[in-house]
């Protein structure tokens, strides 16, 4: 595997033939297995497989855990070796934001709601960073993971209304035994909260019961969704939803919650058409 800093440096490991499909796997690091099966995914459809490893401030809103955020580089180099990664990008902040940096790209409608209500900024953030690694890398095809199912639907957005003729590819949540998502913050979870995190992958997990037995009424799925969330003292619910997977408007199959565990806050989702094993 080799590691690039540079823009420049990258271009040269990738090359410029649009006849070799290159697969994308934007990251912030501190790799889980969820990272791990997205870089085989990519590694399955591709000649050439890039992952960016980037903690992108620009996400992040004053008083998050920007300069906390887990990083171990050379953890994540072995596992992206591993991983069959072929150039792993590990810009500066300064060579992906140069002094002077003035163009931002914002996802309007989708970027408003939930995730966007709670971070404001954030998907401004997400939007900018990814439209420059499509510049740069020039993929085939981009990989995403469902967990922040708002994201994806962001980029996917991004992708059509710029024609910029990435496939964007998105997997599934990757999930402990317990059901709790994997996510680079679980490290944050003492052992009591580490427990509690998993009312989020269990109210889910009531509701997709619930939509299976035959409920559709959205408000009484909503809540079955925030009963077993508020029945966990250690979780401070932020927000329970029902929403379309595609546009994020209300009503739809696809759950989305939000719950600070402690001090760190969690995301999570489910199609409740679909039984969340369990």
């Amino acid at each position: 595997m080799r590691i690039v800093r540079t823009v420049a440096a990258l271009r040269e490991a990738v090359g410029t033939d649009p006849a070799v499909p290159v697969g994308l796997v934007p990251t912030m690091g501190a790799f889980h297995a969820g990272h791990l099966a997205l870089f085989r995914a990519a590694r399955a459809e591709n000649d050439v497989v890039v992952a960016s490893l980037f903690v992108n401030p620009a996400q992040f809103r004053p008083g998050e855990d920007l300069a906390r955020y887990p990083r171990d580089e050379a953890r994540d180099e072995a596992l992206a070796d591993e991983a069959g990664v072929d150039v792993l990008f590990v810009p500066s902040v300064d060579e992906m934001y140069p002094p002077g940096f003035q163009t931002w790209v914002e996802v309007e409608e989708l970027s408003r709601g939930l995730e966007g209500a709670a971070r404001p900024g954030h998907f401004r953030g997400v939007a900018t960073v990814c439209l420059k690694l499509f510049s740069i890398v020039r993929p085939r095809r981009a990989y995403f993971g469902q967990k922040d199912a708002q994201q994806a639907a962001v980029v996917k957005r991004l992708v059509r209304d710029l024609d910029l003729g990435v496939e964007i590819r998105v997997g599934p949540i990757v999930r402990e035994e317990d059901g709790l998502a994997l996510s680079s913050r679980n490290v944050y979870l003492d052992p009591a909260e580490r427990k509690a995190a998993a009312s989020l992958s269990d109210a889910l997990r009531d509701a997709a019961r619930a939509y299976a037995a035959g409920e559709r009424d959205p408000v009484r799925l909503r809540a079955v969704l925030v009963a077993r969330l508020r029945a966990e003292p250690l979780a401070d619910l932020e927000y329970a939803e029902l929403v379309d997977a595609a546009t994020f408007e209300k009503p739809g199959t696809l759950a989305v919650i939000a719950a600070r565990i402690g001090k760190t806050r969690l995301i999570d989702n489910h199609d409740l058409s679909i039984p969340l094993p369990g």
